[in-house]
């Protein structure tokens, strides 16, 4: 399986954005391998927004360009059917309950077979998550001082469609994903537009 391996703060830089939310992401950003202070033509922003949301979910363009395709035969607007599905991966809401601090981190512990959605351990990273799943660290894996600090000491934004229950190292997809509320700085719809060109 391909995986992004490439040095994470070098990329931030060039995309402009702190991708990974390290505070020392951007500490040698001086714009000048920042890609959004050149002057780009209509391409060379699709261009940007696109890899800047595929860095943010850590995917492949294979992969990524597979989640556009089937986010354009679904109703409603193409680029919210985007997002939803990226957010709604189980890597991606692993780390963003705080089980991980990267995404990174999370699809190793993923694939690692440390996560249970439901009571079932899944080590599949794009499993999508539904309304009412709940998504808990393994048993064993609770005593783990880096996991259990990852959790129980971090404070991270609420976001009103996850619940955090601290106690049993648990959270759960209350609700439809809100595109509002996910932290993440994108132009959704020029991506779209950039796959919209072939």
């Amino acid at each position: 399986m391909a995986r992004k391996r490439g040095p994470r703060f070098k990329e931030s830089r060039r995309l402009g954005v702190n991708i990974y939310g390290h505070p020392k992401a951007m500490k040698k950003a001086d714009g000048t391998f920042n890609r959004a202070n050149k002057k780009l033509s209509n391409y060379g922003q699709q261009l940007l927004e696109k890899q800047r949301l595929r860095a943010y979910y850590g995917l492949m363009e294979k992969k990524f360009s597979r989640y556009v395709q089937q986010s354009t035969k679904e109703a409603g607007v193409t680029a919210n059917n985007l997002i939803k599905k990226l957010e709604k991966r189980l890597d991606n809401l692993v780390y963003r309950a705080g089980f991980a601090r990267s995404i990174r981190q999370a699809r190793q512990m993923v694939v690692h077979g440390h996560i249970l959605v439901n009571g079932e351990k899944i080590d599949i990273p794009s499993y999508q998550i539904e309304i009412g799943d709940q998504i808990s660290l393994r048993d064993k894996y609770r005593k783990n001082n880096l996991f259990k600090e990852n959790y129980l000491d971090r404070h991270l934004t609420p976001i009103s469609y996850l619940e955090r229950d601290y106690d049993n190292f648990t959270s759960k997809l209350i609700s439809e994903v809100e595109i509002n509320e996910i932290p993440i700085e994108i132009n959704d719809q020029l991506v779209i537009e950039f796959y919209s060109r072939k």
